[in-house]
């Protein structure tokens, strides 16, 4: 199997309270770059949406521009920002950190097909 798509024509885009996704759906693979305005928290501005308090999805992050907090429900945190690769199992919230807005490519076996969906 080959498969090949580009992002500039996502299979979708999904908006939600200062900030969307775009999203490339492959067999094995969803490709999301999430573009997140300052203000943004994920309980705040997706939570509403899919109905718990904090993120049930898991991540395989990379950070192209700003800096993301991300806090697990566990009381672990950290703070992430360009170039660096992150894994972010279930369980946590997360927010932009500063005033700069947050670029992060999401990469995982069909998640992007669930975030902030109802």
């Amino acid at each position: 199997m080959l498969e090949v798509k580009m992002l500039e024509k996502p299979d979708e885009r999904r908006d939600f309270p200062r900030g969307h996704i775009e999203a490339v759906h492959l067999s094995d693979l969803d490709f999301a770059v999430a573009t997140l305005e300052p203000g943004w928290r994920w309980s705040e501005s997706v939570g509403p949406i899919v109905g718990t308090s904090t993120c049930q999805m898991h991540h395989n992050g990379y950070v192209v521009q700003g800096r993301l907090h991300i806090h697990m429900d566990d009381g672990a945190e950290t703070e992430v920002g360009p170039g660096e690769v992150y894994v972010c199992t279930p369980g946590h919230d997360a927010w932009v950190a500063g005033d700069e807005q947050v670029v992060v490519y999401d990469f995982h076996g069909q998640t992007a097909r669930e975030f902030a969906r109802q």
